[in-house]
């Protein structure tokens, strides 16, 4: 009789469990549709907000000729007592600033030296004075558009002024932060304004003696001339730089009356922003003042500093 309790009590209960079982296993889990948003965790440690191109800060290229900014110091002198006494200076600053097609270009320099004899007084032999202004307007890589203009003082020239105003056209044949080989071709008009000592004519020489001087020249004179120009810039190597250009103006009235400029310039550099540099400038003009000599030529060494 107990026998069959149990019997029939274990037989109900694997009826219930059978069933259960089967239904738990029949039954899946839901599946999740493709276009759900599968979970993450809340942050991985790695937030970066400027992964679109609109918040992305570029930097220009090192060697981007589009962007520039240099500005450097120069000076130099020389000092000396004893039997021989001289006094001499030179200083210069150049700036050159550089953004897409714009380009401005500030420079100075001063030259100032005097000298004597023990018991005797010092007297000037150098001194001029020379700025430089310039904007570009660059239509490409290679081509701009540019207007400056430099004024110069010169006293053993005779000049208390000389201002020259150069529009014209650059070519670039070679255009980086580190290369430069351009040339220029423009008009240039001159205007001098002489020293009072230089407008009295001494007479033509074999004349003979009480000959009367020729009449004074004018205190001003303005000339219109063509412009050519090549220059050449090298900063291939960190440590040494050459600089070098020649420039000639052409008259337009009298062909025979012309001007050439030649610069040249090596500068090693003894740290990131200080430099040793020697440089050498030949002006020649083969229609000068009466009593002024055709050629004057500086050589200086100077320590240069580069700001930026």
């Amino acid at each position: 009789m107990s026998f069959r309790l149990v019997a029939s009590f274990c037989s109900g209960l694997l009826a219930l469990g059978v069933p259960s079982f089967a239904l738990a296993q029949s039954v899946a889990p839901p599946t999740e549709p493709a276009e759900t948003i599968k979970p993450q965790t809340a942050t991985k440690g790695a937030t970066d907000i400027a992964t679109g191109g609109y918040v992305v800060s570029a930097k220009p290229k090192e060697d981007d000729p589009t962007h520039a900014s240099d500005f450097t110091l120069s000076g130099g002198g020389l000092f000396s007592a004893g039997n021989s006494r001289t006094f001499a200076v030179t200083s210069g600053a150049k700036l050159r600033f550089r953004r897409e097609e714009h380009q401005l270009s500030v420079a100075g320099a001063v030259n100032f030296a005097r000298g004597g004899s023990h018991g005797e007084p010092m007297e000037t032999t150098v001194e001029n004075y020379q700025g430089l202004a310039r904007y570009d307007f660059f239509f490409s890589d290679d081509v701009s558009l540019f207007a400056q203009t430099t004024a110069r003082r010169d006293r053993f020239q005779e000049l208390d002024l000389r201002l020259n105003v150069d529009p014209g056209v650059a070519y670039y044949f070679i255009n980086s932060k580190t290369h430069r080989l351009q040339g220029e071709i423009g008009y240039d008009f001159q205007y001098d304004i002489r020293a009072s000592s230089a407008l009295q004519q001494p007479p033509p020489e074999g004349s003979p003696p009480g000959t009367p001087p020729p009449p004074p020249i004018s205190k001003t004179q303005a000339l219109h001339n063509s412009r050519l120009f090549l220059g050449y810039e090298n900063k291939l190597r960190k440590e040494v730089a050459l600089v070098s250009s020649v420039e000639y103006l052409q008259n337009f009235a009298d062909l025979d009356k012309y001007r050439i400029i030649f610069d040249i310039g090596l500068k090693s550099n003894v740290s990131d922003s200080l430099a040793v540099a020697t440089t050498y400038t030949l002006r020649y003009e083969n229609q000068p003042l009466p009593g002024v000599e055709q050629s004057d030529s500086i050589a200086s060494v100077n320590l240069v500093y580069t700001l930026f």
